[in-house]
């Protein structure tokens, strides 16, 4: 599969696209972590770092979906650029005032949060027509999309680390969302993130979510998305448990290399047939991984637990990016993408906050019960909508228009595959 992926990687403007993607979002990805530890550089107490880093993560969750509907209207370059800009001042405000002002550091990470560029959504947009619209490499585009991102995930909280190491809490924020800007300047001058214009829309308050399939698949990422948020909270409860804080470091470590391997071996196969039917699959499969979890065996026996427990978290994420495509309606793909975001970290957030009481009620392998449950209940929202996501209305080609400038054809026009169609 690597071969596959240097294949793609080598195609003009891939590469660029998606490191730069990747680097735009290194503020996003490391702010929780950024922030947490800024404050309590700054004397600030453990409860004030939470709540910052959870305003930052609320107004990120509101944020996204407008942002990535004023792509859709406006063009990636006038949105993704300003946004940028504007997000990093945020934080270049947080880190000159410091913590002394709490009103100040909230409205600092809130203007943060809220105008973080949808760089993600923009991305999954352009993958089309830098690709030739063509089934399965964009399938395959898809798989490296989620396989990037655990990278990126692995790789964030070690920058933060490295920078505080170097410079401080306060020069860490700064030097990460300088590079942030940067990564979100790369690509809006490229090519295709100019050229890209949204399919022609109908106007509509609701946008993308008009769409039933849509928010069907949303649902039930809002759950895999709690599931994934108390996986991190029990994991520290289990290494508290075993009186060794690294071991929470080596359970994280299992479970992204366990999305990595399920990424590479999702990507390294052609895949045929209704890829909703194939994200049931992926779900369910997810959902059975996680119930060992709330057995808690020794530290080596739970590291692979974990690892299995990631193992098909890549998969279904890459499987959901081409469901979004199916069912996001005529010209709201960015938004539509951006939804997806803002539903899986909203149940993040929420699986962080439950996971915690959670354990004071009934230990640790309650805390895993809350991944347990998340898995279920994504599967369940899956198996109650199953008529509606196997029902996409309009088929898109993910090919360019005939100007290939748009991320779909013309309404009305053939798709070039079940695959990577869209629907509205």
């Amino acid at each position: 599969m690597a071969a596959g992926y240097a294949e793609l990687l080598r195609t003009r403007h891939a590469a660029r696209l998606l490191v730069g993607t990747l680097i735009g979002r290194l503020p996003n990805g490391t702010a929780p972590i950024a922030i947490v530890l800024f404050t309590r550089a700054e004397g600030g107490s453990y409860s004030l770092a939470g709540a910052l880093a959870a305003a930052y993560g609320v107004a990120n969750a509101v944020g996204q979906p407008l942002l990535g509907r004023a792509v859709d209207l406006y063009g990636q370059p006038r949105v993704q650029l300003p946004a940028s800009l504007v997000s990093a001042l945020g934080m270049v405000w947080l880190a000159v005032a410091g913590t002394g002002s709490a009103v100040a550091a909230y409205a600092a990470v809130a203007v943060a949060g809220l105008f973080t560029p949808p760089l993600e959504g923009g991305l999954r947009a352009l993958w089309p027509s830098v690709l030739g619209g063509k089934e399965e490499r964009v399938h395959a585009a898809y798989a490296m999309d989620a396989v990037a991102q655990e990278v990126m995930f692995t790789v964030g909280p070690l920058l933060v680390t490295l920078f505080v190491a170097l410079w401080s809490p306060a020069g860490a924020l700064l030097a990460l969302n300088a590079i942030g800007v940067l990564g979100a300047l790369s690509v809006v001058v490229s090519e295709p993130s100019r050229r890209w214009r949204s399919e022609p829309r109908e106007a509509h308050w609701l946008g993308a979510l008009r769409s039933r399939g849509l928010l069907a698949l949303l649902g039930a990422f809002f759950f895999v998305g709690t599931a994934l948020g108390s996986i991190t909270v029990a994991g520290v409860a289990y290494a508290d448990d075993h009186g060794d804080r690294a071991v929470y470091g080596w359970l994280m470590a299992a479970l992204g290399l366990g999305a990595l391997i399920g990424g590479v071996a999702y990507g390294a196969r052609r895949w045929t047939g209704a890829p909703e039917r194939r994200l049931w699959v992926l779900v369910a499969l997810l959902a059975v991984c996680y119930l060992p979890l709330v057995l808690t065996p020794g530290p080596v026996a739970m590291a692979v637990l974990t690892a299995l427990a990631g193992v098909f978290l890549a998969p279904a994420i890459a499987c959901a990016f081409i469901v979004v495509d199916r069912h996001a309606p005529a010209g709201t793909v960015t938004e539509a993408f951006s939804w997806l975001v803002t539903f899986f970290g909203v149940g993040a957030a929420i699986g962080t906050a439950v996971a915690g009481p959670a354990v004071e009620l009934g230990g640790t392998a309650s805390s895993f019960g809350v991944a347990s449950a998340g898995g279920a209940a994504a599967l369940l929202v899956l198996t109650v909508t199953q008529r509606v996501l196997a029902s996409p209305g309009r088929s898109r080609a993910v090919a360019g228009s005939a100007d290939g400038v748009s991320g779909a054809a013309p309404e009305g026009s053939s798709g070039v595959g079940s695959e990577v169609s869209s629907a509205g």
